[in-house]
């Protein structure tokens, strides 16, 4: 080989073996510290695709894991509202079986019907308040909002105001105001509605009476003794700045009364054969207000959820009907308890006021209930069957998962041992292209000593 001075053509070579060297042993750094075998897609495009994809698949199994969790959570929980419901209408048969033995005069079947009539309501409530973030599990849920503009519809004023003595009208039972039993040919509830009166009977005494219409028809009324609410002579009276609640818990209806209330009262007291009742006066305790043009409240809507026929879960990471469960939900309330499979046969609800306060009633009222715990069974053996393919979904969740992440590690994942192997020998190289360059740039000290001869 010639010497020479303008190039150095030993030390060229020495420095290309030695950057390439560098960049392999830089790669294969940038491996063993990521962990992975494709660091981008000049290592292996195809593999980096796929591995994508799968990974994207993997996360997706996690997340429908998570899916199929919470499913199983809101099984539970409507498993555990009918637990509860089934409990309740065990009693309602003892009771049922109680009331139909003839040792027993009407006055103990009273009190056996008041029981039984006021756990049916709890069954409603129950059925109504079971739900899973807003999703109702075991009937509609009831959330009915008041219409008071009837009150002044007439233009000459309201009866229900706190002049009057009312402060507020709160619903305590939704289920019962958003009761549309002419659906589907009247889809609306502003058909439901109540009036309030309030009347002086004989010796001074006055009672308070609301009226629900439900559907367009008169359907339960109440009466409250509010005589003691009087401001003179009254022990409840309502003192200025004090508030009080009047309860018509079979209306599902609370008022909030000030003390204008037990003003009211006086007056209606005060006043010969009726004259001054709220409902009558038209210029109820010189308010100016016509107390008869405004004393009925209509029900404005039902903005309550409903129970949903099938509830979708996402347990797939794919866009197909196979990656979705449609889990059905079927009510338990009053309404449909005892109606049988064909839902043609009498309900709990049907049984009225008088379920059991005479012997045929309670007779017939065991037969009924007896058929409420069938269907009520029917409807929590829907839902362990859901809970059991739940179950099988979440282990083959798991397994996909699995088998997925394995075949993600086959592609992407390093090679510890051997890619270490691998960069032991780069750093070799680097080590000895360092060495080499540095000998090639000496020789050019070989010239030296000719022009110095």
């Amino acid at each position: 080989m010639a010497l020479n001075i303008i190039s150095n053509y030993a030390a060229n070579v020495a420095h290309r073996n030695l950057t390439a060297s560098d960049t392999m042993a830089t790669r294969s750094l940038a491996k063993l510290s990521s962990g992975t075998r494709v660091v981008s897609a000049r290592d292996d495009a195809a593999s980096m695709a796929i591995g994508a994809r799968l990974n994207a698949t993997t996360q997706a199994l996690k997340t429908a894991t998570v899916n199929v969790g919470q499913a199983n959570s809101m099984l539970q929980i409507a498993d555990g509202g009918m637990a509860t419901i089934d409990d309740i209408l065990v009693r309602m048969k003892t009771l049922s079986v109680q009331a139909s033995s003839g040792n027993l005069s009407d006055t103990e079947r009273g009190f056996l019907n008041d029981e039984f009539v006021q756990l049916r309501d709890e069954i409603d409530r129950i059925a109504s308040s079971t739900n899973f973030n807003g999703i109702q599990l075991l009937g509609d849920g009831g959330d009915v909002a008041l219409d008071f503009t009837d009150l002044a519809a007439t233009g000459t004023g309201r009866g229900l105001v706190p002049v009057n003595g009312f402060d507020s009208i709160a619903i305590t039972d939704n289920n019962y105001w958003a009761t549309d039993a002419d659906a589907p040919l009247a889809p609306d509830v502003t058909d439901n509605s109540f009036q309030v009166n309030i009347n002086e009977i004989a010796g001074g005494q006055v009672i308070m009476t609301v009226t629900a219409t439900i559907d367009g028809a008169v359907n339960r009324t109440q009466s409250i003794d509010v005589t003691d609410y009087a401001a003179t002579g009254g022990t409840t009276a309502i003192s200025a700045g004090e508030n009080a609640s009047i309860n018509f818990d079979e209306l599902g209806l609370t008022f909030a009364v000030n003390t204008n209330f037990s003003a009211s009262i006086d007056f209606v007291i005060a006043g010969a054969a009726g004259a001054n009742d709220f409902g009558t006066s038209t210029n109820f305790n010189g308010s100016g207000l016509d107390s008869s043009l405004g004393n009925v409240v209509t029900i404005a809507a039902d903005n309550g959820q409903t129970l949903q026929e099938t509830v979708d879960f996402q347990v797939g990471a794919g866009n197909t009907a196979n990656d979705r469960l449609a889990i059905e939900f079927s009510a338990v309330d009053s309404a449909t308890l005892g109606s049988g499979s064909g839902g043609t046969e009498t309900s709990i609800a049907d049984l009225g006021a008088n379920a059991i306060d005479t012997a045929a009633n309670a007779q017939a009222a065991v037969e009924v209930v007896t058929r409420a715990i069938d269907d009520l069974q029917r409807a929590r053996a829907n839902i362990g069957t859901y809970q059991n393919r739940l179950d099988f979904a979440g282990q083959n969740l798991a397994s996909t998962q699995e088998n997925t992440e394995s075949a993600r590690s086959t592609l992407l994942d390093l090679d510890v041992a051997a890619e270490m192997t691998s960069f032991t020998s780069k750093q070799i190289l680097v080590q000895s292209g360092v060495a080499m360059l540095a000998q090639a740039n000496q020789m050019p000290q070989n010239l030296l000593r000719l022009l110095q001869g």
